[in-house]
């Protein structure tokens, strides 16, 4: 039986184009209109794929980072840290104050015969952008408030290391308790690791006692982290206003 010519001729139409086109295009050997509409729904198909692909991730809570050696104030600074060496602190470098930021006040309290009190008070502020690829401000700065707890709870040769609640402080905070040996006497040490928004804050207080006087309590030492710490996380509140 001979072909009709307009038949022969889209046969031989699709002997000339790739295989995956024909199969495609070519494998039926009806004249029907199928081919083209299943065509258009595959395109209209893909569409949303590549709108489902683009990641979208809430923006950052905090934009800016407050001046941190003004964060807690010269009155908390100066009865945490009496005689401190520089009392408006010493600000941390950094390359980018917009991202991370840090203040710290040391001072001895010399008490001639009655011994000495060594205080030193440590902030640190890190702000975290929101990022399609790495996550929320928020997300990241959660991520962080992990490692960096995590950090504190094997710090090296630390002795009776016990973590708590700071409640109070922040959306979400824990302080660390510990005793460290330098310079032949025992330091009480108090961090705090919290977090409010994408802002990830970092508090250290310490102590000791010199030359006969009585070493500072664990509760004077954590309670004085803690007072500072609700400080410095209400600084990085405000900045939202």
């Amino acid at each position: 039986m001979h072909r009709s010519a307009p038949r022969l001729s889209r046969i031989l139409a699709c002997a000339a184009v790739p295989v995956m086109l024909v199969a495609a295009g070519c494998s039926s050997d009806s004249d029907g209109a199928g081919t083209p509409d299943k065509g258009k729904g595959s395109a209209s198909s893909a569409a949303p794929s590549a709108q489902q692909s683009t990641k979208t991730v809430e923006p950052a809570k905090y934009a800016k980072l407050p001046d941190v050696c003004k964060s807690i104030s010269a009155k908390t600074t100066a009865s945490l840290v009496p005689k401190a060496k520089a009392k408006n602190g010493t600000t941390a470098n950094s390359s980018d104050t917009t991202s991370r930021g840090g203040c710290s006040w040391n001072g001895l309290d010399d008490k001639g015969v009655k011994g000495s009190q060594y205080r030193w008070l440590d902030v640190a502020f890190y702000r975290y952008e929101s990022d399609a690829s790495l996550g929320s401000g928020r997300q990241r700065a959660e991520e962080n408030f992990a490692k960096e707890l995590a950090k504190l709870q094997a710090t090296e040769g630390a002795k009776k290391l016990r973590t708590t609640e700071a409640p109070g402080v922040g959306e979400q905070s824990k302080a660390v308790a510990y005793e460290l040996r330098k310079t032949g006497e025992d330091f009480k040490y108090a961090s705090v690791v919290a977090r409010t928004g994408n802002v990830l804050v970092l508090l250290t207080y310490n102590g000791a006692g010199y030359w006969g006087a009585t070493a500072p309590t664990d509760k004077v030492i954590m309670d004085g982290a803690v007072k500072a710490a609700k400080e410095a996380v209400a600084a990085v509140a405000a900045t939202a206003k």
